[in-house]
């Protein structure tokens, strides 16, 4: 299922940018949206954005090898930091020579900091100026992650591209422990980068913090510029915000951040979020849902997901999409995956299959479709595939933003109609 390479005749970049172990190029803009398509040099694998990356928390996503990972198309995959520091651990890390080489893995990879599992997942989580304390979840014991100890496992693990450790606050959050939050981010961002010890080889991004107000954000962007990184995330978002204040602090800060530099959108990974931070100017993306929502028995299609354990697909003897290529829907029907989706590991394996193949064909469309400049027909074929006459408020507005107005017929005569509510309930059939 390996693509072919979109950027094949494409000539010289628009622009680039090069650091100690990236190199970036602009290879197609958008004429209409902020949307563009480039080519990203890592140490380990060149990567083609926008890009989506799926979570493998320890080191592997659940029931799937490296290999199929490669034959599905995946360029980067992701690792918390968290969890491959207290299993397998730094020390056989090493010996292994890094995660790479112990998970047979020779593409991209990229380790969060760990400090968002510190707290959210972990009791008596206490940050102070030092770092993060926390309760052992092993042995009960308080221990100490500080931004020269993410660092120092990061390194250890020798990902591509590595996360600064922030101080994670919910994007619910308001008042001045945002602010607190956001400077505090900007001192351990500088302590990460005196630790880190391999810049020639790894990449350090800092991470756009601010919550949902947008003097902090655009602050905490103009400071992070300074610091002239290889490229920058955007963080503190996708926690149950509104949609409306989403995407508004998604495009004041790719407004900010250099042109000549990736974008990375932390935590986000359904397929409209995808294709509107795409026109927002955003470059990559990562979530566990994809994978997470395979093994409740749900496969990702263009117009929603459908619940495969659900009676109705008892007797359907049609692939997931019919439109798929991959092993999953080459081979099984959607009433074989009903009969196993959720009681069998063999049917959460091919329903993740799926949903990963999923998430990357509609990638590669979207790289297409800004490389043939064709990115608005695009969103408004997909909106209408996915919502129908009816929009989330959010998407249109959003879109609208970036001059595409789906309340305006176009040629076809679609035009939508914005209603309220952020998420979609029921695919669009």
């Amino acid at each position: 299922m390996t693509a072919t390479d979109e950027f094949a005749r494409l000539g010289a970049p628009l622009e680039s940018s090069t650091s100690p172990a990236l190199k970036f190029e602009v290879l197609a803009r958008c004429s209409t949206t902020k949307a563009r398509a480039s080519r990203m040099h890592l140490p380990h694998y060149t990567a083609h954005t926008p890009m989506f990356m799926p979570v493998g928390t320890m080191g592997t996503i659940k029931g799937i090898t490296t290999g199929q990972l490669e034959r599905l198309d995946c360029h980067v995959i992701l690792g918390n930091t968290y969890h491959l520091g207290s299993q397998p651990g730094p020390e056989l890390l090493e010996k292994a020579g890094g995660l790479h080489k112990f998970m047979a893995w020779n593409r991209g990879l990229l380790t969060d900091s760990g400090g968002f599992q510190m707290v959210s997942l972990l009791k008596l989580a206490n940050i102070t100026e030092e770092g993060v304390e926390f309760e052992n979840p092993h042995d009960g014991k308080l221990m100490m992650l500080t931004p020269e100890m993410s660092i120092g496992l990061q390194n250890a693990i020798g990902a591509d591209i590595m996360m600064q450790l922030d101080d994670v606050v919910s994007s619910l959050t308001t008042g001045p422990r945002v602010e607190e939050a956001m400077w505090r981010s900007l001192r351990w961002l500088d302590r990460g980068i005196k630790a880190h010890k391999r810049p020639t080889e790894q990449n350090l991004f800092p991470i756009v913090q601010g919550g949902l107000d947008e003097r902090l954000r655009t602050l905490s962007a103009q400071e992070l510029v300074k610091r002239e990184a290889p490229g920058y995330a955007i963080g503190g978002l996708s926690g149950g915000e509104a949609k409306g204040s989403f995407w508004r602090m998604v495009s004041l800060s790719t407004d900010i951040l250099p042109t000549t530099k990736p974008r990375y959108c932390m935590g986000v990974g359904y397929a409209e979020d995808l294709v509107v931070c795409s026109a927002l100017g955003v470059d990559m993306y990562d979530c566990v849902f994809p994978t997470r929502t395979a093994r409740f028995g749900n496969a990702l299609v263009r117009t929603g997901s459908l619940a495969l354990r659900q009676g109705k697909y008892r007797d359907d003897h049609t692939p997931i999409d019919p439109d798929c290529d991959c092993p999953t829907c080459a081979q099984f029907t959607r009433a074989y995956l009903h009969t196993s989706a959720t009681k069998e590991t063999t049917g959460c394996h091919l329903i993740t299959v799926h949903n990963i193949a999923f998430q990357m064909r509609l990638m590669r469309d979207i790289r297409t479709a800004i490389v043939e400049d064709r990115y608005p027909q695009f969103v408004r074929r997909f909106v209408q595939t996915r919502f129908g006459k009816t929009v989330p408020r959010w998407v249109v507005e959003a879109l609208q933003s970036v001059n595409i107005d789906l309340t305006v017929a176009d040629e076809s005569g679609y035009s939508a109609t914005a209603v309220d509510g952020d998420f979609q309930k029921e695919p669009n059939v």
